[in-house]
């Protein structure tokens, strides 16, 4: 239920109504617009098929029923609401890419709305939108505009037929009681007028958001002043395998075109609950000579039990039986042969058990028949033995046919629940050949990388540590390099084997100590070695670092150097590293991180691959709340800049 809250003041209630009527009242134009159109192209298909034009212009029906859909949800979105986002099946090109949106139940579902249900409900919107808004002035002005109108005033004209005696003698009295009586209306209509403009656009709008969206949750109503909302990107959602792989966008969309099994069944009986309250509503009050008024109210609340039933079918059921229990009483004096289940009675409440069936478990429709059939048992032993001809054999149809509904619904829910299980079996194996086979690829990228890099990084590893002992008349200049070429080489081979492990999906890959900033240091001493020029400033003074952020920090100064070297050959390079307090509390403090690097002292080759190790640093950053700043300095040098939390929430 919506509702105004007092703390609204006047300049967001007369924003708020404005909203609602701009949303209410162009709602009828359109929808005569769409009406008109798409009923006379879909008639004029049908009518057309046998010549197969049908067969091209139905296709071009349904494209513009979702052009008509697509400008409702527009509407949703400006009022405020957020329907769940929709696809349809892909459009391929040519005549058999254009006959094939035949089969899109999407577009299906958006011709029947807007070609069936929107006219309906916008014109009892309209309508009663147009009562208030025109009423309130009208009432208020009565005092006016009536002088100016013949004839006896419409309330006193009113009083004369129902209570004369509180007719007022004399012109005056009666014109200040008819305008009094107005003028009061005229102010409930007026302070009214909100609610029921919200009211309506609420309604409204939460049938167009569960019929025109995907069968997910929207959300049917406009956001608070203050609330946030993102109507446009609502939709944009990436797809997942369900293993981390993204699919193409042509298999999301036939995956995900949109099948709203849930606004299928509320079209279904909503209609088959009109068709039954328009069929029942005469036969009740002709044949069996219940008052008009009596038997709407029976057949309305009978066909209210079948839409209760499709979403609380308990209480759906128990109001189904009550407006049963009803309609035999007023029928019961009628002498008709067809008692005590009329026809219309008889298929309205199948029709209830038959949506208990499809909705819910077993034994709740099979609770439904078994407490019609007591029922009926029920009132052929209260009217006993004055039993109506004809009696037993309607409770024997009632029974056996109600039987049969129940039987038929369970069996069908039954098999549709057997189809979504196949379903999702044939899923889950597809996404276990996914699997295997990426757990092979990745296998076999292992072995590449074990077979040909480690082999080489071995051999690398092995002639750097041994040279001293081959070849003696090396300085100690050039053992040093080899110590440290041997060195590098073993982190190298190291950190490749953790790597193979995690490529070969293995549960005890093997696991070494992770580097952090302590081992910044070390790692610039081993680029030192290189030739490089490196000054490094507050490594050494940095406190205790958490892990991840220790291994972010390291990982972005050994890429930062790398890049360095490659791409600024002779450059002078500068790392430092800081803690920044913020505003003095723990949540405000983060490391900061810079690799900067004056400009090149000649031009450097191109590398492969370049930008993939600025793009791996900003995500290593990122995975722990930092941000990454890289880019040419003044001097025409680069540097990067990072800042990494130190308190992860």
């Amino acid at each position: 239920m919506v509702t105004l809250r007092p703390a609204d003041g006047p300049v967001s209630m007369l924003r708020r109504l404005t909203r609602d009527a701009a949303y209410v009242l162009p709602g009828l134009p359109i929808a005569i617009f769409g009406f008109s159109l798409l009923v006379s192209l879909f008639a004029l298909s049908l009518a057309t098929s046998v010549l197969w034009i049908g067969a091209l212009l139905l296709p071009a029906t349904l494209i513009l029923a979702s052009g008509f859909a697509e400008l409702s949800r527009r509407r949703l979105r400006v009022w405020g609401a957020a329907p769940a986002p929709v696809r349809y099946r892909p459009r391929t090109a040519g005549v058999a890419g254009l006959v094939r949106l035949i089969g899109d139940p999407r577009r299906w579902l958006d011709l029947v709305f807007e070609a069936v249900i929107a006219l309906p409900v916008r014109l009892a919107t309209f309508a009663v939108a147009l009562i208030w808004i025109v009423g309130a002035p009208a009432e208020l002005t009565y005092f006016l505009w009536s002088l100016l109108v013949p004839g006896e005033r419409g309330l006193i004209a009113l009083l004369e037929v129902v209570q004369p005696a509180l007719v007022p003698v004399g012109d005056l009295a009666r014109y200040a009681v008819d305008s009094g009586a107005h003028f009061l209306l005229g102010v409930v209509l007026l302070v009214t007028l909100p609610m029921v403009l919200r009211g309506l656009a609420v309604f409204d709008a939460a049938l167009a958001t569960s019929l025109l969206g995907s069968g997910g949750r929207g959300r049917p109503r406009p956001p608070e002043p203050g609330e946030v909302d993102d109507p446009e990107g609502a939709g944009d959602v990436d797809a997942d395998d369900g293993h981390g792989g993204r699919r193409s966008a042509a298999a999301v969309e036939e995956a995900q075109a949109s099948f709203s099994a849930a606004a299928w069944s509320w079209i279904g009986t909503s209609f088959s609950a009109v068709v039954l309250l328009a069929v029942g509503w005469p036969l009740t009050s002709v044949l069996y000579e219940v008052p008009a008024a009596i038997a709407m109210v029976l057949v309305l609340l009978h066909c209210a039990a079948l839409l209760l039933t499709l979403r609380h079918a308990w209480a759906g059921l128990a109001v189904g039986l009550l407006a049963s229990a009803a309609m035999m009483s007023a029928t019961a004096s009628a002498g008709v042969v067809v008692w005590p289940w009329p026809v219309t009675t008889m298929i309205t409440q199948s029709a209830v058990l038959l949506v208990a069936a499809l909705t819910r478990r077993w034994f709740c429709a099979a609770g439904g028949w078994a407490a019609g059939a007591l029922l009926t048992a029920g009132t052929m032993l209260a009217v006993a033995p004055e039993l109506p001809v004809g009696s037993v054999s309607t409770s024997t149809v009632f029974v056996a046919v109600s039987a049969a509904v129940v039987v038929l619904g369970i069996l069908t829910h039954q098999w549709i629940l057997d189809a979504g299980r196949l379903e999702v079996s044939e899923r889950t194996s597809a996404q276990q050949t996914r699997r295997r086979r990426e757990l092979e690829e990745r296998n076999r990228i292992a072995r590449e990388l074990h077979d040909v890099v480690a082999h080489s990084m071995s051999v690398v590893s092995v002639q750097a540590s041994t040279a001293p002992y081959r070849l003696p008349s090396l300085d100690e200049e050039a053992r040093g390099e080899f110590a440290e070429i041997a060195r590098s080489s073993r982190r190298a081979l190291s950190e490749m084997r953790m790597l193979l492990g995690i490529l070969r999906g293995e549960d005890d890959a093997p696991t070494g100590p992770a580097p952090g900033v302590e081992e910044i240091g070390e790692l610039v001493e081993s680029t030192r070695a290189s030739g490089a020029t490196i000054a490094v400033r507050g490594v050494e003074e940095l406190p205790e670092i958490p892990s991840a952020v220790g291994i972010a920090a390291y990982r972005l100064v050994q890429e930062a150097l790398s890049n360095a070297l490659r791409h600024a050959p002779g450059a002078r390079i500068d790392v430092a590293a800081s803690v920044d307090n913020g505003d003095g509390g723990a949540a405000g403090r983060s490391l900061r991180i810079e690799v900067s690097n004056t400009a090149p002292g000649g031009d450097a080759a191109a590398s492969p691959g370049a930008g993939m190790g600025l793009h791996g640093i900003r995500e290593r950053v990122g995975a722990v709340g930092g941000s990454v700043e890289a880019g040419p300095s003044d001097d025409g040098g680069f540097a990067v800049r990072a800042s990494l939390p130190l308190e992860q929430e």
